[in-house]
């Protein structure tokens, strides 16, 4: 009896094949978002970074100047 190997048949070659585009595909498009989206990341990070960084010196700038005058004699 002669044992038929399913993987070497043509449908299944072509069916694997198939599969592989898809799957190198969908990395080459992952690759790409993870990309763009690391980049809108560290653009986000920084105005958030800016943000509070600006905040910091109004409020700073806000209590010294309230503490300068403070009568303390």
């Amino acid at each position: 009896m002669s044992q038929h190997n399913p993987f070497n048949d043509p449908f299944v070659a072509y069916l694997r094949a198939q599969v592989a585009v898809r799957l190198a595909r969908l990395r080459a498009e992952e690759q790409r978002d993870r990309g763009a989206s690391a980049i809108e990341w560290a653009i986000i990070t920084a105005i958030l970074a800016l943000l509070a960084i600006t905040i910091g010196a109004i409020i700073t700038k806000k209590v010294t100047d309230k503490a300068n005058t403070i009568n303390t004699g």
